[in-house]
């Protein structure tokens, strides 16, 4: 089976509508390539997993998948919309974990890879933590594979420059009921390389790609391809595709000195203030 007819298969029976055919191309990149590093069955945890589109789709490649998430973005609590996702993934055999707040209920190198796709830009703390946890359940040398929105695309530029926000319109913050659970920081390609210096983890692959056209007028898409040809970090996302490093053992600190350096060096107030 293709990754193309997976997509189309998971869209027959996904319970929401036009929630896939919006973003098939950005499906189709995935799929290739966790393909490209990955043969089914390989297991693969799918972390904030939302409705789990993108893992029934794996699933349906013939992939051992499992999925998680805390599934209270505020549409997940729509009446009738968990049941409908817990539903949908049951018929693929997709392990789904919601999680609360305990630890996750694997065990350590269950997995061949661990996948976030557009979830470090919503943490409100670092990501540091969390990656670890979870790379402690990736096999030796196994696989971490991530994608996030690009905070400097060519479309947040231009709304820069014309005095407008790069982040999500300031009415919908404002209005918003209850915690935020949209974009909080958002990544550049330097911040992945370092992620991944900071976990240990060698970089197989980090790239610019297109994940989100259709927040482009449609007659400026083609447009804005052709611009990102010549200069690519100008495209609205990041891939990054990276793995354990031989021996990989988690760094979850470092000297509070190091740290003191790295928050005040700059400021030449507080540099005198904190030793």
């Amino acid at each position: 089976m293709t990754p193309q007819e997976a997509i189309q298969k998971v869209e027959e029976v996904f319970p929401f509508h036009y929630y896939i055919s919006a973003d098939s191309k950005r499906y189709n990149n995935i799929l290739k390539t966790v393909l490209r590093y990955l043969h089914p069955p390989a297991k693969i945890l799918d972390f904030g997993a939302g409705p789990a589109d993108k893992t029934a789709m794996l699933a349906t490649l013939g992939f051992d998948c499992t999925a998680c998430d805390d599934l209270q973005d505020d549409w997940h609590l729509f009446p009738g919309n968990r049941e409908k996702i817990l539903n949908f993934v049951h018929r693929f055999n997709i392990r789904y974990h919601v999680t609360n707040g305990n630890p996750l209920p694997f065990t350590p190198a269950e997995f061949d890879m661990v996948m976030m796709h557009d979830v470090l830009e919503h943490l409100h703390d670092s990501p540091r933590e969390l990656i670890n946890d979870l790379l402690e359940l990736v096999k030796p040398e196994g696989l971490f594979f991530v994608t996030v929105p690009n905070a400097v695309n060519l479309r947040k530029r231009i709304a820069v420059l014309l005095g407008q926000t790069n982040m999500r319109p300031f009415d919908i913050y404002y209005w918003s009921p209850g915690p935020w659970r949209d974009h909080v920081r958002e990544y550049v390609k330097d911040d992945l390389v370092k992620l991944a210096g900071y976990a240990n983890l060698e970089i197989l692959e980090l790239r610019s790609c297109h994940h989100m056209l259709r927040k482009l007028p449609k007659v400026t898409v083609e447009l804005f391809k052709a611009l990102t040809v010549v200069f690519p970090g100008f495209r609205d996302s990041w891939l990054l595709m990276a793995k354990k490093k031989p021996g990989w053992e988690p760094v979850r600190s470092i000297p509070r000195e190091e740290v003191n350096k790295m928050l005040y060096s700059n400021d030449p107030v507080l540099r005198g203030v904190v030793k």
